[in-house]
C-alpha cells in the first residue's frame, strides 16, 4: 500500500428538505451572494426558488447568473468571474449539476484574482484565494459537491481539461434527493455512467490497495443495482438516495485511499474530445470509451479486469473478455450507446477524434497511451 494523504474540509447536508438550513450557514459566508445556474430546469422545477427564499430570510442579497451549459465553457466563466467582481459579492452559490458546480469552482477563484481563470486551468498561473463556495445539487453523477476538482472546456483551444485545486472544496454542499427526481431517463443514465466510470478510474490507479479495491468495486455494484431499477422507476425517492450518495462517494476521495494517486483518468481523456467536438453528454462518452479501454488493455492487466469481474459480479471464472461484456450489457441495459455509430458519429468522425486525441497526446496518469493505442481506443469505440 502507498503512503497517502487524505483530507475532504466539505460539509455534506444530506435528505429531504435540507435546504431549509441554508439560512442558518449562509450569514456565516457574507452579505452577499451571486447565485450560478444552469438553462432554467431549476426555475422550471421550484428548485430555484426555495434556494433563493432561503437566502431572502436572513438577509442576503444576491445576484443571479444563469446559462451555465452540459460540458461547461470558459467562457461563461469568465462572464460571472466579472459579474462576482462588479457587484461585489461574497460567496457563491452553485445550484445544479456538475457542469455548474464546477464552473462555480472555478469562478470562486477567478472573482478573487485579475488572472485569466483559463490560466488557472491549464497550470499557468496559481490562484492564492477565493470565494467561499455552496452547493445545491440537483444531478448525481460527477461527485464535484464533495471534492476539489473542476473540469471546463475552451472551444477556442480545443481542450477539456480537468483542474485540481485545494481552494476550489466547497464549504458546503445541500444533496436532497428529491431535486434529482426531474432528471430525465437518459440524463439519470449518464449519471450513473459517469459514477461507475469514476470507480474504474480509481480502481485502475497505481499501487495496491485491496480496500480500495473494494470500495470501488462496491460503488459500481450499488450504482448497477439501483440504477437499472431507477431508469424505470424515476420517481423514487429511496433509489435516488443511493444514486446520489453512491455518486458523492465515487469522488471523494475514499476509492484513492492507499493509491499512488486518485486513479488513471485516461478514459475521461478520450471522452472530453468526444464532448468537445460534438457535444455528447458525458455520461454517454463514458460508456463508449471505457469498455474499448479496457479492451486495449486486455493483455496488459487481464488479472486486474478479471479480479474486477469477480468483486463486482461474484464470478472469479469470469475472463477479462467477458468482465467487459458484462459492462457493455449493462450499459445497454440502461440504454447508453457503446459504439460511435449509436450517437451518429460516422468512419470520417472516428477519424477527427483519433486526430484530436493525438494532438492532445490523450493518455493515463498510469497507463500510458501512444498513437498507435489511440488509434485502437478509436477502433474499438466504432466497431468493438
Amino acid at each position: 500500500m502507498e503512503n497517502f494523504t487524505a483530507y475532504n474540509p466539505v460539509k455534506l447536508i444530506f435528505g429531504k428538505g435540507v435546504i431549509n438550513q441554508l439560512h442558518q450557514i449562509a450569514p456565516q459566508l457574507g452579505k452577499k451572494a451571486l447565485v450560478v445556474y444552469g438553462q432554467g430546469s431549476v426555475k422550471k422545477y421550484q428548485i430555484l426558488p426555495q434556494v433563493t427564499n432561503q437566502l431572502a430570510l436572513c438577509g442576503i442579497k444576491f445576484i443571479e447568473f444563469s446559462g451555465i451549459k452540459p460540458n461547461p465553457r470558459i467562457d461563461e466563466v469568465r462572464k460571472a468571474a466579472d459579474l462576482a467582481k462588479k457587484e461585489n459579492v461574497d460567496f457563491i452559490v452553485a445550484v445544479g449539476g456538475g457542469s455548474v458546480i464546477d464552473s462555480a469552482k472555478v469562478i470562486s477563484l477567478a472573482a478573487k484574482h485579475d488572472t485569466d481563470p483559463w490560466e488557472f486551468v491549464i497550470g499557468q498561473a496559481t490562484p492564492t484565494q477565493a470565494l467561499p463556495l455552496v452547493t445545491v445539487l440537483t444531478v448525481a453523477g460527477t461527485g464535484s459537491e464533495m471534492n476539489n476538482v473542476a473540469v471546463l472546456q475552451n472551444n477556442q483551444t480545443q481542450q477539456k481539461l480537468g483542474f485540481r485545486h485545494e481552494l476550489m472544496f466547497p464549504k458546503v454542499s445541500f444533496l436532497d434527493p428529491s431535486y434529482t427526481s426531474s432528471v430525465p431517463r437518459f440524463q439519470t443514465a449518464c449519471g450513473i455512467a459517469d459514477i461507475i466510470s469514476h470507480a474504474l478510474e480509481a480502481y485502475f490507479g497505481d499501487g495496491n490497495s485491496p480496500l480500495a479495491d473494494k470500495f470501488a468495486a462496491q460503488i459500481i455494484r450499488e450504482v448497477m443495482e439501483t440504477g437499472l431499477k431507477l431508469v424505470n422507476d424515476l420517481f423514487n425517492y429511496d433509489l435516488r438516495a443511493r444514486i446520489m450518495l453512491a455518486s458523492t462517494y465515487a469522488l471523494n476521495g475514499t476509492t484513492a485511499i492507499g493509491r499512488g494517486n486518485t486513479g488513471d483518468w485516461g478514459t475521461h481523456a478520450i471522452g472530453h474530445a468526444l464532448s468537445l467536438l460534438y457535444d455528447i453528454p458525458h455520461g454517454a462518452t463514458l460508456s463508449i470509451a471505457f469498455p474499448a479501454w479496457m479492451k486495449l488493455m486486455l493483455n496488459q492487466i487481464p488479472d486486474r479486469i478479471r479480479k474486477l469481474g469477480r468483486l463486482v459480479f461474484d464470478d472469479g471464472c469470469l475472463s477479462a473478455q467477458e468482465v467487459i461484456e458484462k459492462f457493455e450489457e449493462f450499459f445497454q441495459l440502461i440504454d447508453l450507446p457503446i459504439r460511435l455509430s449509436e450517437v451518429n458519429l460516422t468512419k470520417e468522425d472516428a477519424q477527427i477524434i483519433e486526430e484530436l486525441l493525438n494532438k492532445q497526446k490523450a493518455t493515463g496518469r498510469v497507463f500510458q497511451l501512444d498513437d498507435s493505442m489511440r488509434s485502437a481506443i478509436v477502433d474499438y469505440m466504432a466497431h468493438g
